[in-house]
């Protein structure tokens, strides 16, 4: 199938199973999951369920679309999402995002696990995402352009939309939350950069790097989407500590920041 019919045939099926038309679209990272538990009058729907849709086989990536109520907002939500490195292209890793955008959600929250490149950075620090470097090789919008979604050729000046950031970072202020804001590099994985690389990155002005969040981010602008992007910083990246780099780690500093993350969620739904 073509991506357009894939989407129409995940779009149909959605359908199917609820009428719930979301305002809202969240993609739930590494030990973010159980934030789903947050919604109300769920309708779930594991991706292997959804015809053409890509699964996921990560640790910490259930893999499901949840639709639902959350603060008072129709929200779609994606309990774990899909990579490139696990073998899928761009444009599979950008459909559940491009799918909750054709089912109406009109501002997407994007969190992902990231490594610190930010000097001034800690394992535990939450970034909110200005800009990004897509450094793995490829783009979502590649190919045939879906025109029922966005332009040929989309503007990305503003991709992660500074009105939203400028609402967000008082209230996360008022809350307690020590939010800082930097440049995501996206980078192909599954192998960790090496220390060379990210020196390349830091001279390139990259704050943090992950292996996720750039293709969906892409597409959902195409679309019309306002995004909002945050990083938790779960480790400091390869050759700054004097230790090797574990996905271990990883899920270990979400978990233990876990809280600290929720509350900032809340406050994206509360704002998007």
């Amino acid at each position: 199938m073509t991506m357009q019919e894939r989407l129409a045939s995940a779009y149909g099926y959605v359908r199917e199973q609820t009428d719930l038309r979301p305002e809202l679209g969240l993609v739930l990272g590494s030990g973010l999951g159980d934030f789903c538990d947050r919604l109300e009058e769920t309708v779930e729907i594991p991706f292997g369920d959804i015809p053409g849709f890509p699964v996921s086989t990560v640790e910490g990536h259930a893999g499901a679309l949840l639709l639902g109520t959350c603060r008072g907002r129709r929200v779609a939500a994606l309990r774990g999402r899909v990579h490139c490195y696990e073998g899928y292209t761009p444009q599979e890793a950008a459909l559940p995002v491009r799918l909750m955008a054709r089912r109406g959600a009109r501002t997407g929250v994007l969190t992902n696990a990231a490594g610190g490149v930010n000097l001034d950075f800690r394992p535990g620090t939450l970034m909110l995402l200005c800009d990004h470097i897509n450094f793995a090789g490829a783009n979502p919008l590649a190919g045939p352009n879906l025109d029922e979604l966005g332009p040929r050729f989309p503007d990305m000046s503003d991709i992660y939309t500074r009105d939203l950031r400028e609402k967000l970072k008082p209230l996360a202020a008022q809350a307690g939350i020590q939010l800082r804001e930097g440049v995501y590099a996206m980078y192909s994985g599954p192998s960790y950069e090496t220390p060379a690389e990210i020196r390349m990155f830091r001279t390139l002005g990259a704050d943090a790097v992950g292996m996720s969040t750039v293709p969906e981010a892409i597409a959902a602008r195409h679309a019309g989407v306002q995004v909002m992007g945050v990083s938790c910083i779960t480790n400091m990246a390869a050759g700054i500590l004097p230790q090797p780099l574990s996905h271990a780690e990883v899920v270990e500093c979400a978990e233990r920041v876990k809280r600290e993350f929720t509350r900032l969620l809340e406050l994206m739904i509360d704002i998007g």
